[in-house]
């Protein structure tokens, strides 16, 4: 019986060896050559502190600053933890509401973001991507389409031109990958870093 189990022991350490330790340690260290930026999280560096990451939203609230995707991210309520409240951005709990288009919440959340973002710019048609939420609750990009329909209301609260605002957006778009996959977005931190450098400066 021993002669029969010892060629499968054999098989699994060698296996564990090989995926749970060798691939995992070779990968890691050609990430840290190749890809270093990437590999340690896309941190954000400003005047020696990280400040975030490229890869994941932050919550922006001010009128003086790019708004970002509408998050469904939640974390446990502190006065009750079986029950959760919102947490925009909340990269321990990622993930969508799940709620269906016929949802009457849904509905009238998305109705209600409208109504706010109309008195911003009532001129303009309202982008999906500000009344939507993205399927993990942390994207950190939006269309350029909806970065430029923030301008107004930026150019106001800092009191510059809307035209170098929208000069602002234009610059901080990227294309598609390899000019073919994805679309052209904004990255609403990045952007939102120019900008202060731009009221600064």
């Amino acid at each position: 019986m021993l002669r029969e189990i010892r060629p499968a022991i054999l098989v699994f350490a060698v296996l564990t060896l090989i995926t749970g330790l060798a691939y995992p340690l070779a990968m890691t260290g050609i990430a840290q050559v190749v890809f270093p930026y990437q590999a340690n999280g896309s941190m954000i560096v400003r005047n020696g502190t990280v400040i975030g990451s490229a890869l994941i939203g932050q919550d922006f609230e001010s009128d003086k600053y790019f708004h970002g995707r509408p998050s469904a991210t939640t974390a446990p309520d502190p006065k009750d933890p079986a029950k959760t409240v919102p947490a925009p951005y909340n990269a321990a709990n990622s993930g969508a509401a799940n709620l269906g288009p016929s949802n009457k919440a849904l509905i009238d959340r998305v109705k209600g973001d409208i109504a706010t973002l109309k008195k911003e710019n009532p001129a303009a048609v309202v982008p999906i991507d500000l009344v939507t939420t993205s399927a993990s609750g942390l994207d950190p990009d939006i269309t350029p389409e909806a970065a430029l329909f923030q301008v107004p209301r930026i150019a106001k609260a800092r009191k510059l031109p809307e035209d170098r605002v929208r000069q602002l957006v234009s610059g901080n778009t990227q294309g598609r990958l390899f000019g073919l996959l994805g679309e052209p977005r904004v990255n609403v931190l990045l952007l939102n870093l120019a900008l202060d450098r731009l009221a600064a400066g």
